[in-house]
């Protein structure tokens, strides 16, 4: 789907936030604590639950999710909710949906991938709590998905390191965005 069949999307006044990088890089802990300090009226639009869970759907190119995805963001960006995006979202199977909606957004967008090396993502995954995606999910599994600094191109992307806590990265991403700054609407 094009920018040119949604027109302009959002106000002025809402934040896109898009989350990108390999399984196991923090992607969902971000978005959860960024809810956490922000309050309401921040709307998480999260790929795993889309593809997995609503679709049961593989992770492919043209895949029914992707446009799934960009509908859910227009949606809530256009009832005045600011979004996160989050996910794998690989660049050459989601870059152009990404591209557009971020082109499409009236208000300030804000995008980031956050970089963790492979043996740290293997780490990571182990700490799950999800003890049925663990039975499932495997170190080869996670060599499969990884892919080093999968970054849109043009440089749209903030890349935050393995270096960085998660506080750190939620304080970040409410600064540059301007969300720290903005009151929830308790809807």
């Amino acid at each position: 789907m094009t920018e040119a069949a949604h027109g302009t999307v959002g106000t002025r006044d809402t934040r896109l936030i898009v989350i990108r990088g390999n399984s196991a890089s923090g992607k969902s802990s971000v978005a959860a604590g960024l809810r956490e300090k922000f309050g309401r009226n921040l709307a998480i639009v999260a790929q795993d639950n889309l593809r997995r869970i609503v679709l049961r759907e593989h992770d492919r190119p043209d895949g029914a999710n992707i446009g799934l995805i960009d509908l859910t963001a227009r949606y809530a960006l256009d009832h005045g909710f600011h979004v996160i995006l989050e996910g794998i979202l690989y660049a050459d199977r989601y870059g152009t949906m990404l591209q557009d909606l971020l082109h499409a957004h009236q208000g300030v967008t804000r995008c980031y991938y956050l970089h963790v090396p492979f043996e740290e993502t293997v780490l990571r995954h182990a700490t799950k709590p999800d003890a049925e995606y663990l039975a499932h999910v495997n170190d080869g599994h996670l060599r499969d998905w990884y892919r080093e600094k999968d970054l849109l191109p043009n440089s749209l992307e903030t890349v935050i390191d393995a270096a960085s806590t998660l506080d750190d990265t939620v304080q970040q991403i409410l600064a540059e965005s301007g969300l720290d700054s903005i009151p929830p609407i308790d809807r």
